[in-house]
């Protein structure tokens, strides 16, 4: 790259070009998923091949010269494409969405100054000159044992799903010009009324309270403006990453020998872009269990009276203040009777007890849990859905799986629309603040109790028991109990518990701060904010921190008292507080 630029600026350069490249990238693929199915889709090649000729210029422009060469290559082939001298087939398609996968890998190794051999690629490209030679040439389709690292280590990754995280980059977003517009003139309405304020507090003496709460009171619906708008800012729509997941399934479904399409519905919801980021990998993974695990050969399907070809939709839509994201499959469907002799083998429950569909249904979280016999890359439904269900329960949501035998399966997440800003509940213990997400408060009580010694207890509430967590205990908090404690109970998959605090500050919305790297392994805590007083408050992850200590771990496995967690097998329950 030109040293005529800064350290700095060739760093934005290439962040630039990074996540121009890594967009067109993906346009590009899901072009030629398009195309395989509609060959004479003009669109689709125009749009692959200007992304491909955009790549190559950009790449050349910077000095990159593995990428701009390889992407010449490509362009003589979509050349013939476009024109209609070769026709598009689904071995083409392949060798096409190969060659994305060796240029994102071209691309990563330029901008971190690997200069990538050219024979490298050389096969692949080999492959792409003789089909723009000759169309379907025996030698170009049978030259598969010397495929180039590049290509291996692009296909690969794709057909995991996980292609994504070839490319490190700085996350960015598209945003509208008239919205910056707003936000600047908002920021300056603000500024002026900050500069009145402080003119009141500072330069005369004639103002009194009254007129400061009348300036303050001018100045908080320009606040809450700019909060809303900065928040529309970080929302995108999911229809992005559910595409992602086209080139997913296809390569799933080759690899398994399956006919399979993906559907995607309500793809112009909209969520805060950091609640993406962390879906991407959950759904990543469901979308593979149903490939390998939920879809059946098209044979199997005939059978059974189905379409030889299988479909998995991924939905979204909005639902209040949250957003259901739905993975949906018209495949076998969950095997009960081998889930129940599962459970009952691991000893998740006894052999006198008969648990409904639904609970059963909710054991694959269970970590460990797999009906397979034989351990693989993907051993079976269920196999690493306890670190999906813990993922999404550490951004505030839930997880619930409903299944017809022979039907199908649907996964429901939901999930709140944006982490940055959330309601909450503020309690106090000592002198320290906590707060709890107010969606997972029901109500709050007097603790009226004899014994206010031990850190876990049981009462009675409404005729209904009513297990309880003591926060003081639990994070060994410095001072005496006040005589009067009082309870918030909480709610999570349909179970209630209560935790135990000194006192009761109220509902307020607050804006949440990420934990230090150091403190992001903490039990129990999900975060942390800083209240209207100045002070700093830990934001509690209820689920976590009642799991820890009673042993609920967020299952409506529980809710008659049958099923046991892998806590309670282990004795790692209650009595490990004492």
């Amino acid at each position: 790259m030109d040293t005529m630029f800064s350290d700095e600026e060739r760093e934005q350069i290439k962040e630039a070009y990074l996540a121009q490249t890594e967009e067109g990238l993906t346009n590009m693929e899901q072009a030629l998923l398009q195309l395989e199915l509609c060959p004479d889709d003009e669109e689709a090649i125009n749009l692959v091949f200007r992304t491909c000729h955009t790549l190559k210029g950009d790449s050349a422009t910077l000095g990159f010269s593995s990428p701009a060469a390889f992407s010449h290559i490509l362009e003589d082939l979509l050349v013939k494409i476009r024109s209609g001298e070769v026709a598009v087939r689904p071995e083409l398609t392949t060798l096409l969405l190969e060659s994305v996968d060796t240029l994102r890998a071209l691309v990563q190794d330029a901008t971190e100054g690997i200069e990538t051999d050219t024979e490298s690629y050389a096969t692949l490209a080999n492959q792409l000159q003789e089909w723009a030679r000759f169309e379907s040439p025996s030698d170009a389709e049978e030259s598969g044992d010397g495929s180039d690292s590049a290509a291996k280590r692009g296909s690969s990754k794709a057909g995991s799903g996980e292609h994504e995280e070839t490319i490190q980059q700085t996350q960015t977003l598209r945003v509208r010009v008239d919205t910056l517009d707003r936000l600047l003139n908002l920021t300056g309405e603000i500024a002026i009324g900050r500069s009145f304020v402080e003119q009141m507090l500072t330069k005369d003496t004639r103002y009194i309270n009254q007129d400061l709460l009348e300036a303050f009171h001018a100045l908080d619906p320009l606040y809450t403006e700019l909060q809303e708008e900065v928040m529309k800012v970080r929302m995108v729509p999911i229809g992005p990453l559910f595409r992602h997941y086209l080139r997913t399934v296809r390569d799933l479904g080759v690899e398994n020998e399956k006919q399979v399409t993906l559907q995607i519905e309500g793809e112009d919801a909209e969520l805060d872009t950091t609640v993406i980021e962390h879906l991407r990998g959950c759904l990543g993974h469901m979308v593979r269990n149903a490939v390998a695990h939920g879809i059946e050969c098209p044979e199997v399907r005939e059978q059974n009276g189905k379409d030889p070809c299988g479909q998995i939709t991924l939905a979204a839509r909005h639902e209040g203040s949250s957003i259901l994201v739905e993975i949906r499959d018209d495949g076998a469907g969950l095997d009960y009777d081998r889930i129940l002799e599962r459970t009952r083998a691991m000893g998740l429950l006894n052999h006198s007890e008969n648990p409904s569909q639904q609970q059963l249904a909710q054991v694959i979280f269970e970590p460990g849990f797999s009906t397979c016999e034989d351990t693989t890359l993907s051993s079976g439904r269920g196999v690493g859905m306890d670190v999906v269900r813990r993922n999404i329960e550490s951004l505030g949501g839930t997880v619930q799986i409903s299944s017809i035998t022979g039907e199908g399966s649907t996964i429901t997440i939901r999930l709140p629309l944006t982490l940055a800003i959330v309601d909450g509940f503020t309690v106090g213990v000592g002198k320290d603040r906590y707060v709890i997400p107010l969606s997972s408060v029901i109500e709050c009580l007097d603790l009226i109790e004899e014994d206010q010694t031990p850190a876990t207890g049981m009462i009675n509430l409404r005729g209904k028991p009513l297990p309880y967590v003591r926060l003081r205990n639990i994070l060994a908090s410095q001072g005496t109990p006040p005589e009067r404690e009082s309870i918030v109970v909480t709610h999570h998959h349909g179970q209630v518990a209560g935790i135990v605090v000194d006192h009761l500050y109220g509902e307020s919305q607050i804006v949440i701060k990420p934990l230090d790297r150091l403190f992001q392994s903490l039990p129990g805590i999900a975060g942390s904010t800083i209240l209207g007083d100045g002070r700093v408050a830990l934001i509690l992850d209820v689920p976590a921190l009642l799991g820890s200590s009673i042993g609920w771990n967020g299952e409506a496995l529980r809710e008659n008292g049958k099923l046991k967690t892998h806590e309670e097998n282990r004795d790692a329950n209650v009595d490990a507080l004492h």
